[in-house]
């Protein structure tokens, strides 16, 4: 198979893998930091560990190198906006986005879990950079579905039970009408 065609048939087969939805945040002298994510894993539970991929020319890479520390925010279902707030270059991606600043980074309020991380190494991963984070703290909400990107668009998870029921809803009113 020819590069360009392993390239673009790569890029088509691994869009196949679902994935969750992050939002990589940090802080700079000159303000918050922050990318959307797809490449994100956990990697070692002792220590408490998980890595992101980032690509090298993104100011996000930069600025985590230069602060050594970073946040994992991790969208909900109804995220779509922020994700895709966060992959475009605007001059203020957190404008009107709640935040906390714990632990020096910023939080994203809505995120469904979310992970401080303290910078452990960097590995270089073609045309990204595999950031190694030693998680400091994290927590996470209970009741919420997480945003998903799958074949190159954002979708949900399907709960079972109340699929079925709204089929049975419609077919009742089929049925009835």
């Amino acid at each position: 198979m020819a590069a360009t065609r392993v390239n673009t048939t790569y890029r088509r087969a691994i869009s196949r893998f679902a994935t969750g939805v992050a939002i990589i945040t940090t802080s700079t002298p000159h303000g918050p930091a922050g990318m959307t994510a797809s490449a994100v894993t956990s990697l070692s539970l002792d220590p408490v560990q998980l890595l992101v991929c980032i690509g090298t020319t993104l100011p996000t890479r930069e600025a985590i190198e230069g602060t050594g520390r970073f946040a994992v925010n991790i969208l909900g279902h109804d995220g779509e906006h922020l994700a895709r707030r966060f992959a475009t270059p605007v001059p203020d991606k957190f404008a009107d986005v709640p935040v906390s600043h714990d632990h020096g980074v910023p939080v994203l309020r809505d995120a469904i879990a979310h992970f401080v991380c303290n910078l452990a190494t960097t590995a270089p991963g073609g045309d990204h950079t595999i950031f190694i984070g030693d998680v400091i703290d994290c927590d996470f909400r209970e009741d919420a579905s997480p945003l998903l990107y799958f074949a190159s668009g954002f979708g949900g998870l399907c709960d079972p039970s109340a699929h079925l029921q709204e089929t049975f809803d419609r077919l009742s009113y089929d049925m009835c009408h």
